[in-house]
């Protein structure tokens, strides 16, 4: 079960951290915009500190997203990424857009995605230009993700996940080979 408390936390902190230098972060101004106490915050993850490295890490969305064989890989990382944002109210990538800024604290979010989803993506490839195949698709990936996040009621957030999949993920799966 869905705990909106946590989802409202996490939705919160990933916002925050996104935005804003680590020290500029408090566990007050996450508890009042996510609507919870910051003691609640200290009951779910413990310290600012602990709260951070949970917003820092992707390696359960390069789980989730690579839970498929390759000839399948396409498909299960778009309805994934559909179902995971409509069923806990957070999308599992997006954060690392925010997280183009500068400072140490966003510097660590994009290097734990790149090497938690876009290096398990191209470890799951073959051939010489892996790498760069598993960059096209987290770019992707993260296209989708946007879209929804922009356009929360557009077509993009609101379409039935299968037509998503049949639409979208024929793309990726080009670059799975």
């Amino acid at each position: 079960m869905i705990d909106p408390g946590r989802t409202a936390i996490l939705r919160a902190a990933r916002r925050a951290f996104a935005l804003q230098p680590y020290a500029a972060v408090t566990l007050r101004g996450i508890a009042s915009e996510a609507n919870v106490s910051a003691a609640l915050i200290v009951k779910h993850f413990g310290s600012k500190e602990a709260l951070f490295e949970r917003v820092a890490d992707f390696s359960e969305a390069a789980e989730l997203l690579l839970a498929a064989p390759d000839a399948e890989l396409g498909a299960h990382a778009v309805r994934t990424l559909v179902t995971y944002r409509r069923d806990h109210g957070l999308d599992l990538l997006i954060r690392v857009i925010f997280a183009a800024g500068g400072g140490d604290e966003r510097a660590l979010i994009r290097e734990h995605f790149r090497d938690q989803v876009t290096r398990a993506f191209a470890n799951r490839l073959t051939g010489p230009d892996a790498d760069l195949r598993a960059e096209l698709i987290t770019a992707q990936l993260l296209g989708l993700s946007a879209a929804m996040a922009i356009e929360k009621t557009g077509s993009a957030a609101t379409a039935d996940a299968d037509e998503i999949v049949n639409l979208y993920a024929p793309a990726i799966q080009t670059l799975i080979r």
